[in-house]
């Protein structure tokens, strides 16, 4: 086997590419420009999915907090939503403060970010001549389909579907399976990356 294979396929040298690519997306204007509106967007995204967001121009501002706060933190809601121990009027929007929803969907909408941030690496700064565009258009994929995954449960209750036990019991291993397909979605984009090349954009 071709020693330059050989080290693609080691685990050791598969991180430390993953990490090297995640440090020239921080290190870029552009990649952290992309990582950022893609995290906001998502974020924004999944918090008006769970109800959490909306829109409410009719209230004034205010704050409302919950009694025993602390002991309510990780009360679920459903497979894959938390309980509020807040609500935020900023006199035109609404957000119902779940610290849960909100670690959950940043974690997920971070990873999404980065993914895409990659992928538009990918497309622009490619670790092979010939990989473009389609490739990194294609590396972004697997991180869409992630992001999906991990919104199961959301799509369900906003859509309000009655779910059997067993969909329900389903959905609850389909974040776990799309926060895994994101990291899995990392590492094979890092691959499609020059690392070496220049960090500024």
């Amino acid at each position: 086997m071709d020693t330059r294979l050989a080290g693609k396929l080691r685990p050791r040298s598969r991180i430390a590419e993953t990490a090297a690519a995640t440090r020239l997306v921080l290190r870029r204007n552009d990649s952290v420009a992309v990582a950022g509106l893609v995290l906001v967007g998502y974020l924004t995204a999944f918090l008006w999915a769970v109800g959490d967001l909306s829109v409410r121009p009719d209230m004034p501002a205010g704050l409302l907090i919950v009694d025993d706060p602390l002991w309510r933190v990780f009360d679920r809601t459903g497979p894959a939503t938390f309980e509020a121990i807040a609500i935020v009027d900023t006199g035109v929007a609404r957000l119902l403060f779940s610290p849960g929803n909100l670690l959950l969907g940043g974690f997920v909408a971070g990873l999404v970010g980065l993914n895409l941030a990659m992928s538009y690496l990918a497309v622009v700064q490619p670790a092979a001549c010939g990989l473009g565009t389609g490739s990194g258009l294609l590396a972004s994929m697997p991180a869409l389909l992630a992001g999906t995954v991990c919104c199961g449960p959301v799509v369900l209750l906003v859509l309000g579907i009655q779910a059997s036990g067993l969909l329900l019991t389903m959905f609850t291993w389909l974040l776990p399976l799309g926060i895994g397909l994101l990291f899995v979605s990392l590492i094979y984009v890092a691959g499609k990356i020059d690392v070496s090349g220049s960090a500024h954009g």
